[in-house]
């Protein structure tokens, strides 16, 4: 997944170890995954870090399923 194709993420080597963060924020995105993963949902990780907006959050998502589509198939 090239990640330097969505807009609502970027990556500094200075900030945050280098990791994808949401853009122009200190958030990396492996901590949305974390959070939907135990259990909240997007309305309470938006109002847990207000810096991220919906429209971040669901564009981050919509890159990983649109991204999960394209994956090339490979015979075993």
């Amino acid at each position: 997944m090239n990640w330097s194709l969505c807009p609502a993420v970027d990556r500094d080597p200075e900030r945050c170890g280098g990791q994808w963060c949401f853009a122009n924020t200190r958030m990396p995105v492996v901590f949305l995954f974390d959070n939907l993963n135990g259990g909240a949902t997007v309305e309470e990780f938006c109002e847990w870090f207000p810096e991220i907006t919906p429209e971040q959050v669901h564009e981050v998502l919509e890159f990983t399923r649109k991204s999960l589509e394209l994956q090339p198939l490979t015979a075993a």
